[in-house]
């Protein structure tokens, strides 16, 4: 039994799709081979496709995807060409090229679902049924073996964490710079032992309020000067320096009353 339609010969002026719903094979493949959108859709969104597979034409299914169909259309309520299907062909066809046999439509109802619905036979709904169970089992035992691949690698990368830690560990001791020396697969590492140094120093500064605050203050005057030095130059910025100096003197000089490489200060100052 298949997908029956109401009034399916009056809904349709294309004759592509209404090829499809006669089921006329001979001129389906003259209107394809004249240029005819094997995708072209009705007024409900339904494809060729759609139109032959409700009603078992198996050959006409195969003849449109020869020529381009999508397997995966839908209509516009979310049925593939699978939810229209009531005959065992066809839905060997269509799975067997790609169409999931658990898809759903936009109301959640999967072509087995649908079926049952519409009362088609027993082989049919048997045939979903076991297509069904086999996809299950198929995503099972895939998960199930993905599964135990990452907690496999996850297990072999914890272990060997572990030991290049320890060995770290023990290298420090003996050579400070050894985090330096390491290959990157132990940059990790490196930065697991740098990460509690760092939490016993912000421990500390939590300790110490006044220590961080100055700290702060003397990250952000030494970020600075580095900026000023490196945007003026460094001989410019000596140069600067000197010619401070020298004003300074003289302004102590002038201020004070005192001239250098000069004999009799006091009469001079007087």
């Amino acid at each position: 039994m298949s997908y029956v339609f109401v009034n399916d010969s009056s809904q349709t002026n294309v004759p592509l799709l209404q090829a499809c719903i006669d089921g006329d094979f001979n001129y389906s493949k003259r209107l394809l081979e004249s240029g005819f959108d094997p995708n072209i859709r009705d007024s409900r969104g339904r494809t060729g496709l759609h139109l032959a597979a409700a009603r078992g034409n198996v050959d006409i299914c195969q003849l449109l995807h020869k020529f381009g169909a999508d397997l995966l259309a839908t209509d516009y309520q979310g049925n593939t060409a699978l939810h229209l299907c009531g005959h065992v062909d066809t839905i060997q066809f269509l799975v067997s090229n790609g169409l999931k046999i658990d898809i759903c439509n936009h109301q959640g109802a999967t072509p087995l679902v649908l079926a049952k619905r519409r009362g088609v036979n027993k082989d049919v709904i048997r045939l979903l049924e076991s297509l069904e169970e086999q996809e299950v089992k198929g995503f099972n035992r895939g998960t199930h073996s993905k599964l135990e691949t990452m907690q496999t690698a996850e297990s072999e990368r914890s272990v060997w964490l572990q030991i290049t830690v320890e060995k770290l560990l023990t290298e420090r001791t003996t050579c400070p710079h050894a985090c330096n020396v390491l290959l990157d697969p132990c940059k990790e590492s490196c930065n697991i032992v740098s990460i509690r140094e760092k939490s016993a120093m912000e421990s500390h500064s939590l300790l110490n309020p006044n220590l961080q605050q100055g700290e702060g203050v003397l990250s952000s005057f030494r970020t600075t000067w580095q900026e000023f030095v490196e945007d003026l130059g460094f001989w410019r910025v000596l140069l600067l320096i000197f010619v401070i100096a020298l004003l300074s003197l003289g302004i102590a000089y002038y201020v004070s009353g005192v001239l250098p490489f000069v004999e009799n200060q006091p009469e001079l100052v007087h």
